[in-house]
């Protein structure tokens, strides 16, 4: 059931209350999920496969369906979906909840290779999605690309305290939607 944030609104006249229903972030971000273009419906397009479960994430994937102004490019995949595994065995649970992953969808394209992560699915969506166009001369001058690798992974595994986790999704198991990094030492 719709979680639903209520609060009294007092009418004109000041003495009767109204009670006025409006979705939560939860809500809204559930409501996003079931209008998102799917590749089995939409087979030839990019899959843009993110963490579902993350109300940041689900608010810019959201943004990038407003930049396929068409609709015609992209479609998307939450990583808890059981299709990823399937379709997309080479990207481990450890990868995808790292960085959200772009797989060139053209029927000519099918090798690992082609699934582009983090900070360079940023770049690569830069070159496919036309409103994006005007950016993407200052996201592929040279050095750039590790800058915005980095800067996508800081944002990454801090997704989760920029806009919470959403609470009415499938439950994860153990550390299944822990945010996965790589706590090494750099030499």
């Amino acid at each position: 059931m719709a979680n639903l944030a209520t609060h009294d609104q007092k009418s004109h006249t000041g003495n009767s209350s109204v009670e006025v229903q409006e979705p939560n972030t939860e809500d809204r971000a559930a409501a996003k999920l079931a209008d998102f273009p799917d590749p089995d419906s939409h087979p030839g397009r990019d899959v843009v496969i993110f963490d579902g479960q993350c109300n940041f994430c689900i608010g810019q994937v959201s943004n990038l369906r407003r930049l396929d102004r068409l609709g015609r490019r992209l479609s998307f995949l939450s990583l808890h979906d059981p299709r990823v595994g399937e379709r997309y065995p080479e990207l481990t649970q450890d990868d995808l909840m790292r960085q959200m992953y772009v797989v060139d969808g053209r029927p000519e394209v099918d090798t690992p290779a082609d699934a582009h992560g983090g900070g360079d699915a940023i770049r690569y969506l830069s070159r496919r999605l036309p409103l994006l166009w005007p950016v993407m001369p200052l996201l592929h001058l040279p050095g750039t690309a590790g800058l915005i690798r980095w800067a996508y992974k800081q944002v990454a595994k801090r997704r989760y305290q920029i806009a919470g986790k959403r609470s009415d999704g499938p439950v994860c198991d153990s550390d299944g939607c822990a945010i996965h990094f790589d706590q090494s030492p750099k030499k």
